[in-house]
């Protein structure tokens, strides 16, 4: 048998195995990123299921050159004069690849935070700002002498960033909420950051239940941003779909120079649902605004005018009004599979199907716009997992269209930050939601435990959550996506090992006096059982909870089956005041701190 102590030591080495290409994407292009050049003849395509940068030309629909990255290209920036392609490549040490497009001089590499995404340029191409998705900050870079100045705090998870027009004033896009998700009030928001000072400068709050921001544009005249995101109705019961009483889909417009929320509208009709909408582009004459919608895989077009027009005259609050973009937009439908990727250029838009591979022109000055597919990235087979993964992102089969697996557990199967009140334990006790990953590994399901194992709960998910019935096969492919997920590595881990600190609160961890690993023993980091920790509440079926793994417990936040605890700081002591979730009153601050330390590194 091996010792404890080294057990813990071998599963931290196994988790920095964990690849950032999903095991089913093996192959495939899966374009994250598109960047214009030429005038629209050159469409420069960020691989996120490969290392490359595919350069196509699109007047011969074809690849004429592809570019080799040391990881996957998660985000494009071109330089002003187009002589300079800016490439995160997205690894826990991540780095922004530099690329001569016009010397062919070889590409220089900039280090980036964990999973940096969505570069952005400043307007006088000076500096270049890299969102680090889990270091949850954001690289500034001069781009003369092409060396890091340091980096900028966010909030959590940031997904993507806009700029004022004088590049004055940063806008970083949460991805997710941050604190407690039983409080009346949880949504994402805007960290607004002075570029001169690189110090905070205020924050946007969205409206209560914004989660899984995606894509900001700017309008020309540098007035207002839009940004994609969800707007869920946490606080309902589950019971319904239609109306959007679960998940609705949004775009919010933000008053620049006024550093303030316009107002946020649903991009969904009554009856139909517009799910997961990822990236959204402003056209140059500020005339349109274009929004893909990766669950329904399809593309909105906005008469931005119009919008903004009614958005002044508007006397309600247009985030409860379905019909509010009716006659102001169209939904097009796509040929591809889960559009991440858009750019907009000469009347024309290009957007690229994440999970087909595709590229799909559409001439925007036509009064019935249409979708022509104009390429193929891959001819990579789909496998199991493939297919696994792209039904689990797919809102198409769930009832109307309103959302997908991904909108409550993320596209990669983890958290939004949110509590619902799911139908499987009664109503009035809302569960916070838990990551997918080694699900299958840990039964059972939910949080007391009601399924007795993931299995189950995806084909319930399937039939009281996307109110659908798919074929077993359908089910057994999301079964398979699942159980390929691997842990990604901590952002607190030291050249993929545990830092001094860490190694200190291991031991705090296996001490039997505290009683962690009792229940939490290294491996999977859960013995599987049941527990009263003394978190229950009269509105639960009852006081025992299943024990979670702790893999990957530093981005799973907030923490407890209600999420009432914010940090873990939280779960061990003011959530802990009895000492039943383990012995830790008696800890030292310099204990706890090492305590903490080791779980955020698992």
């Amino acid at each position: 048998m091996v010792p404890a102590a080294v057990a813990g030591r071998l599963v931290i080495a196994a988790l920095l195995c964990g690849c950032f290409i999903p095991a089913g994407a093996q192959g495939w292009c899966s374009p994250e990123a598109l960047a214009l050049a030429d005038g629209g003849r050159t469409l420069y395509v960020a691989c996120g299921g490969s290392k490359r940068v595919e350069v196509f030309d699109t007047a011969q629909r074809t690849v004429v050159r592809t570019i080799a990255v040391p990881a996957p290209a998660s985000g494009l920036a071109l330089s002003s004069d187009e002589s300079l392609l800016y490439v995160t490549c997205a690894a826990p040490s991540s780095t922004v690849r530099v690329i001569d497009l016009k010397s062919g001089a070889p590409a220089r590499s900039i280090p980036a935070g964990h999973t940096a995404v969505a570069p952005l340029l400043s307007p006088d191409g000076k500096r270049l700002y890299v969102p680090n998705r889990f270091t949850h900050d954001v690289t500034v870079i001069d781009t003369g002498a092409r060396t890091a100045l340091g980096r900028i705090g966010a909030v959590r998870e940031p997904a993507g960033a806009a700029l004022s027009r004088d590049g004055k004033l940063l806008f970083v896009l949460n991805s997710l909420p941050a604190g407690r998700a039983d409080a009346a009030y949880v949504s994402a928001e805007i960290s607004l950051i002075d570029t001169a000072t690189r110090k905070p400068a205020g924050r946007i709050v969205l409206p209560n239940g914004s989660a899984e921001l995606r894509g900001a544009a700017v309008s020309p005249d540098g007035v207002f941003a839009a940004v994609t995101h969800l707007l869920a109705r946490f606080y309902l019961p589950t019971t319904q779909l239609e109306r959007g009483w679960m998940e609705t889909n949004a775009l919010s417009i933000l008053d620049l120079p006024a550093k303030k929320l316009l107002a946020t509208v649903l991009l969904d009709d009554i009856d139909a649902g517009a799910a997961n909408p990822w990236a959204v582009q402003w056209s140059s004459d500020g005339g349109l605004i274009a929004v893909t919608h990766a669950g329904t895989h399809e593309l909105s077009l906005i008469d931005a005018h119009a919008l903004l027009e009614k958005i002044r005259q508007f006397k309600g609050d247009p985030s409860a009004d379905l019909s509010f973009m009716s006659g102001l937009r169209r939904r097009i439908p796509l040929a591809g599979k889960g559009p991440r990727a858009l750019a907009m250029a000469e009347g024309r838009a290009y957007v690229a199907g994440y999970f087909s591979d595709t590229i799909e022109e559409i001439d925007l000055r036509d009064a019935c716009p249409r979708p022509a597919v104009i390429a193929r990235l891959s001819q990579a087979p789909v496998t199991t997992v493939r297919r696994g993964e792209i039904l689990f992102n797919d809102a198409s089969i769930s009832f109307q269209g309103w959302q997908s697996c991904a909108s409550c557990h993320s596209p990669d199967a983890r958290v939004d930050g949110l509590n619902w009140d799911l139908l499987n334990d009664g109503i009035g006790n809302p569960k916070n939601v838990r990551s997918l990953l080694l699900a299958h590994r840990t039964p059972p399901a939910m949080s007391h435990g009601v399924r007795d194992r993931a299995e189950t709960a995806v084909r319930s998910g399937i039939r009281y959550i996307l109110f659908a019935q798919l074929p077993e096969q359908d089910a057994g492919a999301i079964d398979e996506f699942l159980k390929s997920l691997k842990p990604v590595p901590s952002p607190r881990l030291v050249n993929g090992k545990l830092s001094n600190a860490a190694e200190r609160g291991r031991t705090v961890f296996l001490d039997l006096k505290v009683g962690c690993s009792k229940c939490h023993p290294p491996g999977l980091y859960t013995n599987l059982k049941q527990y009263n920790v003394g978190t229950g509440a009269k509105t639960d079926t009852g006081p025992r909870f299943d024990t979670p793994t702790l893999v990957e417990i530093w981005r799973t936040a907030p923490y407890l089956h209600d999420g009432s605890a914010a940090t873990l700081r939280d779960v061990l002591t003011t959530a802990n005041r009895n000492d039943q979730h383990g012995r830790t009153s008696q800890l030292t601050k310099g204990q706890l701190d090492d305590l903490i330390e080791f779980l955020l590194s698992l």
